[in-house]
Formats: C-alpha cells, sequence, structure tokens
C-alpha cells in the first residue's frame, strides 16, 4: 500500500489591517473633503450684548444654594447634589442641608468625568418624574453626573415657544439639532411646531421618545433623526430643506454613530454655514448654546453674525445663568450663548 504524504496546512495570510485612525486624525480627514465656508453677503445684523438670561427657581426647578466646587437644587420632589466648577464661593446654607439630599453624585469632578450617584435617604432608580411648564417628563441619573435636563435652557424654551404661538396661522418647521432627550422639541411641538430632533446618540433618541409619550406628544408631528449633525444638515441641503427656526446645542466634543468626530471649535463654524442655507426665506430664529469651552460670548457673537448677513433682525449673546433660592441670590452661570432673531 502505498502512503500518502500528510499534506502541510495551508496558512492563509490575511492582509493588515489599517491603523485605526485617532478622533483628531479623523475629524481632519473628514475636513478636508468639505468645501470650503462660504459667507453670505449683506450687512451683519445688530448686535446686542452682553444678555443676560436668568432662570428663577419654580415649582418645577430651583437651584437651592451653590459654592465649594458644587451644587445644591431641587428637581421637581427630589435635592439632587452634584459638582459645578464655577461655584467657586462659599456655600450659604448648613452641612445637614447638603448632606440631607436625595441624590448626591460622587466621582469625576470633571464636566463630562464618570462617577457614581449615591442615595442617602431611600434607594431611588434611574427616573423619576418631573415637569417643565406643564410638560411631563422623566429626570434621569446619568453616570456622567447630568440628570437628563439642563434647567437653565429654559429661558430659550419658552423663547422659541413664545415665537411659534405667535406665528399662529402659519406653519413653523424648527428643526433641533444635539436634541438629546427633548424637552426644546416637545416643548416646540407642543405648542404648534412641526419639529425634526437630531441626536447622535440612540440612547438619548429613545429616552426623547419616552418623553415624548409621558407628556402626552407621542403623535405629535416630530420626526426622531438618530444621525450625526453635520451629516444630517449637508443631506438637508442638499434636499432644499428649510427651516424656521433652527436650534444648535453641541458638546465640546462627541462622536457621531458611525464614527463621525465632533469638536466644536474645528466644526462649529462649517454647521453654522450649512444652517444658514437651512433657513427658510421667513425665518424667525437660529439659537446657539455652548458649553465647557474656552470662548466668550463675544467670539460666539461675532461667528453669528458673519453667518447671518443679509438676514436683518438683531443678534442677542451673552450667557445663560441660574438664581439661587433665598435671600441674596447668587448668579451661577452655566453656558454662553448666541442667537440670531427675526425682528
Amino acid at each position: 500500500m502505498t502512503r500518502r504524504k500528510a499534506l502541510k496546512p495551508r496558512i492563509e495570510e490575511r492582509p493588515a489591517r489599517e491603523p485605526r485612525l485617532s478622533a483628531a486624525a479623523s475629524g481632519e480627514e473628514a475636513r478636508a473633503a468639505r468645501p470650503p465656508v462660504e459667507l453670505p453677503a449683506g450687512e451683519r445684523p445688530a448686535q446686542h450684548l452682553p444678555v443676560i438670561l436668568t432662570v428663577r427657581p419654580d415649582e418645577d426647578y430651583a437651584l437651592l444654594d451653590s459654592g465649594d466646587g458644587e451644587k445644591l437644587e431641587r428637581y421637581g420632589p427630589l435635592t439632587i447634589r452634584r459638582p459645578e466648577n464655577q461655584a467657586i464661593w462659599p456655600r450659604r446654607m448648613a452641612a445637614r442641608a447638603w448632606d440631607g439630599a436625595d441624590a448626591i453624585f460622587t466621582g469625576d469632578m470633571d464636566e463630562e468625568g464618570a462617577g457614581r450617584w449615591r442615595f442617602p435617604n431611600t434607594p431611588l432608580g434611574e427616573t423619576w418624574p418631573m415637569r417643565q411648564d406643564g410638560l411631563s417628563y422623566h429626570g434621569r441619573f446619568t453616570s456622567f453626573r447630568h440628570v437628563g435636563v439642563f434647567p437653565e435652557q429654559a429661558a430659550h424654551w419658552r423663547f422659541v415657544s413664545s415665537l411659534v404661538e405667535e406665528a399662529k396661522a402659519r406653519p413653523v418647521r424648527v428643526l433641533n439639532l444635539f436634541g438629546y432627550t427633548g424637552l426644546a422639541s416637545l416643548l416646540a411641538a407642543r405648542a404648534g411646531a412641526e419639529v425634526t430632533h437630531v441626536d447622535a446618540s440612540r440612547k438619548a433618541i429613545g429616552w426623547a421618545r419616552e418623553n415624548a409619550g409621558l407628556a402626552g406628544l407621542a403623535e405629535a408631528p416630530i420626526r426622531w433623526i438618530c444621525e450625526d449633525a453635520v451629516r444630517y444638515v449637508e443631506r438637508e441641503v442638499r434636499r432644499g430643506s428649510t427651516y424656521e427656526i433652527i436650534l444648535l446645542d453641541p458638546p465640546k466634543f462627541g462622536r457621531g454613530p458611525k464614527g463621525e468626530v465632533w469638536q466644536v471649535f474645528e466644526d462649529l463654524p462649517y454647521l453654522l454655514s450649512l444652517t444658514r442655507r437651512l433657513l427658510s426665506d421667513r425665518p424667525l430664529a437660529l439659537v446657539l448654546t455652548a458649553y465647557s469651552i474656552r470662548s466668550s460670548f463675544y467670539s460666539l457673537s461675532a461667528l453669528m453674525a458673519e453667518h447671518c448677513r443679509g438676514l436683518g433682525g438683531r443678534i442677542e449673546s451673552g450667557e445663560l445663568v441660574i438664581e439661587e433660592e433665598g435671600a441674596e441670590p447668587r448668579a451661577l452661570s452655566t453656558s454662553l450663548f448666541s442667537r440670531w432673531v427675526h425682528q
């Protein structure tokens, strides 16, 4: 019998994987493929600054105290203690008020630092019922010290709602970019707007839709889009879509669902140039808010003015602040903003 020679196993060489680009390199690659930013013609709108938009205590929310790098807040039925880098002054209230909070965040003091929640009194779930100007939604404990809502934005929410209500008979389309848990979208829809809500986080979109159900707005005219904001707006420009109100609330850094990279200083001018092209022939407002960046409202105002040339109206720029409850309240600055207004 002839013995067959043992066959050597074939070893297939796989092509070497290309090294994954860093966030910086990936962002630079995407930016290199973009067309240059084109500014519109015409005069810059009049600029009004500084404008300080203040949120004061009410039954939905109150800043009870702040100081020593923390803040003590009331969200509906709960008192919450968490870090606040802007609070460099001393506290007013006694230690027992702080230590008796229903929820206390411990961990990284950085704005996006991870940590955990501690519940000294009664164990709490991830969510709890909240209201904003009569609209029901869920507050939510996250691992990054946030609670599913930014109460200082109430100044913008009420402003947008009033614009929609004053428009009366004519339809108002609102584009909400970086929409998060959806309060701006829901309040605008309740006022009568048709809303497109865009966020890159599938989880945040889920929370926003859950809030729509709680608010009784599950059937409201809101489109929920999970996509990178820049990519979505590029496509809307190609489609010829237009909106009367556009809201931008971008983070300092973020990633899209397909790995897209957002860096506010590098990408905001391009995104603003696109949103300017999405404004209808009867626009009402373009609202920009910026958190945790080394800039000033003067910078935002100058950027907004260049991209709003030829629109008329005015630009208001300044800070969003929250006023403490009680006597001699201090104002806690939370973010910068700049908004173009049609009149």
